[in-house]
């Protein structure tokens, strides 16, 4: 969940202050942050960019689990005693992660009230997103989605922020986030276009109008 505009607490700020202890690494895109299967041993802080959380199979399916931005943790289960990741974590656009160690994250969250409230808000809200999605590929038609998904890669509703452009990613990879194929993807995309939803113009843009395909019984 990313930080609120006017929050006096920047997680940033107070890990950047731990030195020796936590480290940021850039990465350009499509590099992999850490695989499914590797050890779990760290949290990791999305301080700029997108990243992508996906699980690949046995039969070698891969699904893409989760889209996170700026203000975002991931590989939190390792606090929880989960000795492996169970996805891979990959950067869609160039990123600056900050990692922070298994014990020194534990020990900041004991220490530190505001990091503590700051991670559990965003647990919270992540178990709220993932019930939602649960009930969006349940009942839900792959056009409507498809325009959730593309609504919440803008972060649509935070910050009061509307219009903004999606991050460069494939219509494949949308594909396998709302569990249709590509060409059906392609169809609903020109679609939105002619409905004047989004368009093209160095990038996808997507409108707040696109709402409407999402509240239509």
């Amino acid at each position: 969940m990313a930080q609120k505009k006017g929050a006096s607490f920047d997680p940033a700020r107070y890990f950047a202050k731990v030195r020796g202890e936590t480290t940021t690494k850039e990465y350009r895109r499509k590099q992999v942050i850490f695989s499914q299967g590797s050890p779990a041993d760290a949290v990791f802080y999305v301080e700029k960019g997108k990243v992508k959380l996906t699980v690949l199979s046995a039969r070698g399916k891969e699904a893409v689990v989760a889209i996170l931005g700026s203000g975002d943790f991931f590989g939190e289960g390792s606090l929880a005693g989960q000795p492996l990741r169970m996805a891979t974590a990959t950067s869609m656009t160039e990123c600056s992660i900050r990692r922070v160690q298994k014990e020194t994250m534990m020990r900041m969250l004991h220490s530190e009230r505001e990091l503590s409230e700051l991670f559990m808000s965003y647990l919270l809200s992540r178990n709220t997103r993932i019930e939602e999605d649960l009930v969006d590929q349940l009942f839900n038609s792959s056009e409507k989605r498809l325009a959730r998904i593309l609504l919440l890669l803008t972060r649509f509703g935070k910050d009061g922020q509307h219009e903004l452009i999606v991050p460069r990613i494939s219509q494949e990879t949308l594909a396998d986030m709302i569990g249709t194929t590509r060409s059906r993807v392609s169809f609903f995309m020109n679609k939105f276009r002619k409905l004047g939803f989004v368009h093209y113009n160095g990038g996808l843009q997507v409108h707040s109008s696109l709402m409407n395909i999402v509240l239509h019984d």
